[in-house]
């Protein structure tokens, strides 16, 4: 397939995925493009990337925003996709967002549906909480942090660099509001991660840590 084809670039950042890459990347459709972002892994993440066929970039600053933000200044594509590389969410289901993606609309993002044991209750919690807070302070009908999201890229570049950490998707969708993008949110699949433990609800640090980003965000 040629350069000028693709449509879509799939922006995943990663830290220490490599087991879960390997799933993760064969079900992307064939015409997206992938960039893995590695952000400070020290297992085999981006060689078992560039394996798969991916283009491998590297975050030297830790966290999921800066990753994030990385990969999408690396691509070209009028639209980006955004998932994580544990596995716990399917590419397969980006195609149903990017066609919910009409005039006007500047971002979809995946309402996940967890699947039995995907989302501990305190995930569930802080999810309610903080969607709560942005549906009374901006206006802004979301149920959920948009995990998993495809978006206009100039509209995203516009609105600069977000929160370096975990407080990312919260800062997204407050300056979209700000910025008055039309958002709209699709039911996705929210599976168990297939490999290892998660960064932010995994333990009781990492709980906090993400905690404490997103109360940073105004």
């Amino acid at each position: 397939m040629t350069e000028g084809k693709y449509r879509v670039t799939v922006v995943i950042p990663c830290r220490n995925e490599a087991g879960a890459l390997p799933g993760v990347l064969a079900a992307v459709p064939a015409d997206y493009r992938v960039i893995v972002v590695d952000n400070g892994s020290t297992d085999d993440t981006a060689a078992v990337a560039a394996a798969a066929g991916a283009r491998v970039i590297r975050e030297s600053t830790p966290g999921y925003g800066s990753a994030v933000h990385a990969g999408v200044r690396a691509a070209d594509t009028d639209l980006v996709a955004v998932l994580d590389g544990d596995g716990s969410m399917d590419p397969a289901e980006l195609p149903t967002l990017v066609t919910d993606l009409a005039p006007g609309v500047t971002m979809v993002a995946g309402r996940r549906r967890p699947l039995p044991g995907a989302m501990p209750w305190h995930a569930r919690a802080g999810n309610w909480v903080l969607t709560s807070w942005l549906r009374r302070r901006y206006r802004l009908e979301m149920r959920d942090l948009a995990a998993m999201r495809v978006i206009r890229r100039p509209a995203l570049l516009e609105l600069g660099p977000l929160h370096p950490r975990s407080g990312y998707p919260l800062a997204l969708l407050a300056r979209a509001a700000e910025a008055g993008w039309q958002v709209r949110e699709r039911d996705v699949t929210y599976a168990p991660r297939t490999h290892g433990v998660s960064k932010v609800s995994g333990s009781v640090r990492g709980t906090f840590r993400a905690a404490r980003d997103f109360w940073s965000v105004r």
